[in-house]
């Protein structure tokens, strides 16, 4: 964890517990030491015992975690996930935050997985997007690698992905593509170059420049993909987006695509139920 990390938890503590946890001052005996237990009540991937170690230890670094089951494992309602042992003023501070988080990275975790065992024999990996919940991106990313999946570009900062309303402010994909790569060479930037097509004129215009390493192919059926994925022959990587669910996304895998980009993992992950339980 990076001290970014830790300001944003120092904030989200803030949030929760403003001038002091009450209920827990009012109800709990100063100095009460116990354990309580992560029980798990759905079936999934587990992720965010890392996050909540450190979230307990922000509060409290006498509290101790002792995991059973690791970031990225298979988990099935009735196990526990983790012992932690301590204050049990600190503890009950900790209790939401810890589980708001792993709820949702194990949510996210989970989906991702089945997105993942859906192309299993393929060769394409399942990658996510920039949909995500602003500041919670760094948690949601890391979910979906516990997940299985890969992560696309971080920010807007890390890769020119050159999408629709660029092409079309720009007057044309090889514009776009020239646009971008005297940009780099001008700013003596290293950024990868993607481009996003809406038909196999595209992929042809694209191919042309020989400046982008992957070409997204936006809302083709999987019959334009397998074109699509033929007429690019391997010269760079295909990434096929737009609408994919879990129903359709084998479909696409086996066209040859190198990667599938799907919102839906984070845009749209439920949360994973579990339950933080002092132990009597």
């Amino acid at each position: 964890m990076d001290i970014n990390v830790d300001s944003f938890i120092r904030e989200a503590l803030a949030e929760d517990i403003g001038n002091g946890d009450h209920t827990s001052l009012a109800t709990t005996p100063e100095g009460l030491q116990g354990t309580a237990s992560l029980l798990i009540k759905d079936n999934g991937i587990l992720c965010g015992v890392a996050l909540a170690e450190r979230i307990f230890h922000l509060i409290d670094p006498t509290v101790k975690l002792e995991s059973f089951i690791a970031d990225g494992s298979r988990i099935e309602n009735g196990q526990t996930a983790f012992h932690v042992h301590g204050s049990i003023r600190s503890i009950l501070m900790a209790e939401r935050l810890v589980l708001n988080f792993m709820q949702r990275m194990s949510g996210v975790s989970s989906l991702t997985r089945r997105y993942v065992d859906a192309v299993n024999g393929t060769k394409a990996r399942i990658m996510d997007t920039r949909k995500t919940t602003p500041l919670l991106r760094v948690f949601e990313k890391y979910a979906v690698r516990c997940g299985g999946g890969h992560n696309h570009r971080f920010g807007l900062f890390d890769m020119i992905l050159i999408k629709d309303n660029h092409i079309d402010a720009c007057g044309g994909v090889a514009k776009a593509l020239r646009a971008a790569q005297s940009y780099l060479e001008t700013n003596e930037l290293q950024l990868p170059i993607e481009v996003e097509t809406r038909t196999l004129s595209d992929i042809e215009e694209a191919l042309s420049t020989g400046i982008p390493q992957r070409i997204m192919f936006d809302n083709f059926s999987p019959e334009l993909t397998t074109a699509a994925v033929e007429l690019v022959n391997g010269k760079v990587e295909c990434e096929s987006s737009g609408g994919i669910t879990l129903q359709t996304v084998h479909s696409y895998a086996i066209t040859g695509v190198d990667c599938i980009s799907v919102g839906a993992l984070t845009h749209s992950a439920g949360s994973l139920d579990l339950s933080l339980k002092i132990l009597k």
